[in-house]
């Protein structure tokens, strides 16, 4: 299978399985990324999503030979979900880029809430060169690159190094190759043992927020804010830090304690 999904410790793990192709995106890859991210959402035993790759490539992009000859109409929904998941996904996505990732790769990318790239990656845009524009992956990447150094890069196709994707924003640290996939796992597994409710209410502020008014979104932070202080969970929050212990989540399901899932 070319995309491999597990679920532990409260993760679910995407890994891109397609070396031998660059990890290139077909249409059944991103249904099937697709399909695992929406199930997500419903899922209360998912705290995080973390998407990675098998080889020394993240993702060369999309597929150019099955897209020389599909159903553009079905492959464009397909890409406008998979492009939008980092806006739309209520559960966190921490993305691990290890290796290369071009076109589409930093479309996929770019939905991280937190990315990890490895020392010695390459990002770039490259759809110029080859007579197209990154028209899919372009609100995204921009909202993480900003409209002007993204149009140059569409322009050029002009590659950048890891360390200038983390200085531009798209990426969150730099990482040796070596450590890359455990210190994703720990970013991720960190994330899903805190407070269900204050993330989901977090996420929601984001994705309501965006695009508004400032006086919009404050009015937003308001009631958002209201109703979470008013909740079990910040109570046990205060108490917790009160009495120097972990907290016991109200909105974490019981069996993540039973099993002594929040342990590494």
């Amino acid at each position: 299978m070319h995309v491999l999904t597990t679920k532990k410790h409260r993760v679910l793990h995407i890994t891109l399985n397609r070396p031998e192709k660059r990890n290139a995106l077909t249409l059944d890859m991103t249904l099937a990324i697709n399909d695992a991210v929406r199930a997500a959402q419903q899922d209360v035993e998912v705290g995080c999503i973390l998407i990675s790759a098998q080889g020394p490539v993240f993702c060369g992009g999309m597929d150019l030979d099955e897209a020389a000859g599909i159903d553009h109409a079905r492959l464009q929904a397909a890409h406008d979900e998979l492009f939008s998941i980092g806006a739309t996904s209520l559960k966190p996505i921490v993305v691990a880029a290890n290796g290369t990732a071009l076109g589409g790769g930093v479309g996929l990318v770019a939905q991280g809430h937190v990315v990890l790239a490895a020392e010695g990656a390459v990002f770039g845009l490259p759809e110029i060169r080859i007579g197209f524009w990154p028209f899919l992956v372009y609100r995204s990447v921009s909202a993480a690159l900003g409209p002007r150094r993204t149009l140059e890069l569409s322009l050029s196709g002009m590659p950048f190094d890891a360390e200038q994707a983390c200085a531009w924003g798209l990426v969150s640290r730099v990482c040796p190759p070596a450590e890359i996939a455990d210190r994703a796992r720990t970013a991720a597994r960190q994330i899903a043992r805190t407070s269900p409710a204050a993330i989901l209410s977090g996420m929601r502020y984001v994705r309501e927020a965006e695009g508004k008014s400032w006086e919009q979104a404050g009015k937003i932070a308001t009631e958002l804010r209201a109703e979470l202080m008013q909740s079990v969970e910040f109570q046990e929050g205060v108490l917790a830090f009160k009495q120097k212990r972990e907290p016991r989540w109200p909105s974490m399901p019981a069996e993540f304690y039973q099993q002594g899932s929040n342990d590494e």
